[in-house]
Parts: C-alpha cells; sequence; structure tokens
C-alpha cells in the first residue's frame, strides 16, 4: 500500500482529502504546515507528498526547497494542491520542482490520475 503525506492546513479539506485517499486503497498522513510535514517525511517517507503552497511557519515552497538538498528526498514525487490556479502559480510551481499541481477544488478523477501518474514515474526510474 503506498503511503502518502498530506500537507495541508485547511483542517476540512486536509480530512476530507485523507478519507477520499484511504478510500481509494492509499494509507495516508498528514501534516497541517510544512514544517511539520517535514518532520514526519524524516520519520516515515511518504511514496508521495501531496502539499498546498500557502501555509504558516513553512510554505510548500520552502518545504520543496528543503527536500531538494537531501540525496533521497528529492526523488519523492511531490504535487502542489492549491487554490491558486493562475497559470503562472501553476508554472512558478512546476519550475520549482514539483512534479505535478493540482487546483482546488478538485475533482477526485483528476486528483487521482496525478498521483498515479507521478507514482509511475517514479517506478520507471
Amino acid at each position: 500500500m503506498k503511503k502518502i503525506l498530506i500537507i495541508e492546513n485547511d483542517p476540512t479539506i486536509l480530512s476530507n482529502t485523507a478519507e477520499l485517499l484511504d478510500l481509494e486503497g492509499y494509507h495516508t498522513f498528514t501534516a497541517t504546515n510544512g514544517k511539520k510535514g517535514l518532520e514526519k517525511i524524516n520519520r516515515s517517507v511518504p511514496d508521495l507528498i501531496l502539499c498546498d503552497l500557502l501555509m504558516p511557519e513553512m510554505d510548500g515552497f520552502t518545504l520543496l526547497k528543503h527536500l531538494g538538498e537531501h540525496p533521497d528526498l528529492k526523488r519523492i514525487p511531490f504535487i502542489f494542491f492549491s487554490a491558486k490556479n493562475d497559470k503562472i502559480d501553476v508554472s512558478l510551481g512546476i519550475r520549482s520542482g514539483a512534479d505535478d499541481y493540482v487546483t482546488k477544488p478538485f475533482e477526485l478523477e483528476t486528483l487521482l490520475g496525478s498521483i498515479e501518474k507521478c507514482l509511475a514515474k517514479k517506478k520507471q526510474s
């Protein structure tokens, strides 16, 4: 069972997303900001990270930068998950090193497609 870390500061979105992914057969664990997410990553490395952009204490860009500094952690597929849906935001997210960018609100099929694509890409490399 693939482990997905969901990092999101909105408790409703966090719990609903975790529940949806659990029902799809993933094992999820959660964090409410990038700092707590990094602590959880260091304790139990996930197969994929689904991360909001704007959060207190440590935002998604800063977390992604920290992961990029560690050879083992920078290989974890990373999907930005944000309400910021302008083309510039999506482009910036991808250029910063994310594997994909899903905008909120999302369709479950869109999120699952992104997750499956990123996990398949990791498996091939």
